[in-house]
């Protein structure tokens, strides 16, 4: 049961980086690729249907993770509380940022809500990459099951941001960048689509690069994490999925190919990472001290009677998701909330 449980909250991870991951891509670019009112509302209307239905993956993979592995989450908060809150706040500004900018019909303020967005948009993914590295390098967990690191590194040996962790970060940005960019290309029209399709390969390759340093960085503070990826079949297949995802990316034709290829590469990176730490859930420095599938899961039935709510959650989620991307399946992009004159 642990290990289901595992691989479903992985599972879970790994859709809210794919599906809300365009998402951001396109808050990043919302201000380079849509220069005039007209064409941001059309730049939020090609994600206006999808992004708050993204975000549920986001919600299910927390609520998950607490019936599966409380202990977890309780030493995760403990020592990333203020990047987490960060995170928190990022997400209310931006969904605030993607509804009052439509609503308030008044240029100056369109443009604050505007900046916002694209603020938030960074922030969310930068601070997501370097928990990623945090839990890559693993944390300094002591006895008691928690730990606490300063936000930046700098007396201290290691911190929530530091060299590697914001390698992470900024390699986070670029794929996810580079992804809502191929969405843009894609579902939307007219000059925002073409301006995207311009920025897409750039994107892609800046994240192929970032990722490359990020292996090496890997390499560097976590080598047995590596070594032990190199001995699972299951890593090496996630591998080949992200290189055959960048490559289709990458490539030129259909942008919908482009668009799932970077899909693939997005899950094909994640799942390798998870595959290399199981059964570690949060890695400390001292591997004696990880927390693992075991000695962080709940116990008595929760896990067992979680599940049986669990599939028809997900079903009726996955069931509005696929909704909502036939019903608005047109290229042309609709203009996302006009206010009247």
């Amino acid at each position: 049961m642990p290990e289901l449980w595992f691989w479903m909250v992985a599972l879970l991870l790994t859709g809210w980086a794919v599906l809300d991951g365009f998402d951001f891509g396109v808050g990043m670019l919302h201000r380079f690729v849509a220069r005039t009112d007209d064409e941001r509302q059309r730049s939020i209307g090609a994600i206006g249907p999808v992004w708050d239905a993204n975000e549920v993956w986001l919600l299910a993979a927390g609520g998950s993770m607490f019936l599966a592995f409380p202990r977890l989450l309780a030493a995760g908060f403990s020592g990333l509380y203020l990047p987490v809150l960060f995170v928190v706040w990022g997400l209310i500004v931006r969904g605030t940022a993607l509804e009052l900018r439509s609503h308030l019909n008044d240029r100056l303020w369109r443009s604050f809500f505007d900046t916002l967005f694209v603020l938030a948009s960074f922030e969310v993914p930068l601070l997501m990459g370097a928990a990623l590295g945090n839990l890559v390098r693993g944390v300094p967990l002591r006895p008691d099951g928690f730990f606490d690191l300063p936000l930046f590194a700098s007396d201290e040996p290691m911190g929530v941001v530091d060299p590697f962790t914001l390698w992470c970060g900024v390699t986070t940005v670029l794929v996810l960048a580079a992804h809502g960019a191929s969405w843009l290309a894609w579902r939307a029209s007219g000059p925002v689509s073409e301006r995207a399709s311009t920025w897409r390969r750039p994107l892609w390759g800046a994240a192929l690069v970032a990722w490359v340093g990020a292996l090496v960085g890997t390499r560097l503070v976590a080598k047995d994490v590596v070594e032990q990826a190199m001995s699972r079949p299951m890593t090496w297949a996630a591998v080949v999925l992200a290189l055959v995802g960048a490559g289709l990316a990458l490539a030129n034709g259909s942008q919908r190919r482009q668009f799932l290829g970077g899909c693939g590469f997005i899950a094909g990176v994640l799942v390798a990472v998870v595959s290399s730490l199981f059964p570690v859930v949060l890695r400390a420095t001292d591997p004696a001290l990880s927390l693992t599938i075991t000695n962080a899961a709940s116990q008595g039935q929760s896990r067992s009677t979680g599940l049986i709510w669990w599939a028809p959650g997900i079903l009726l989620a996955a069931t509005w998701l696929w909704w909502i991307l036939r019903n608005f399946r047109a290229k042309e992009a609709p203009v996302y909330g006009v206010p009247k004159s």
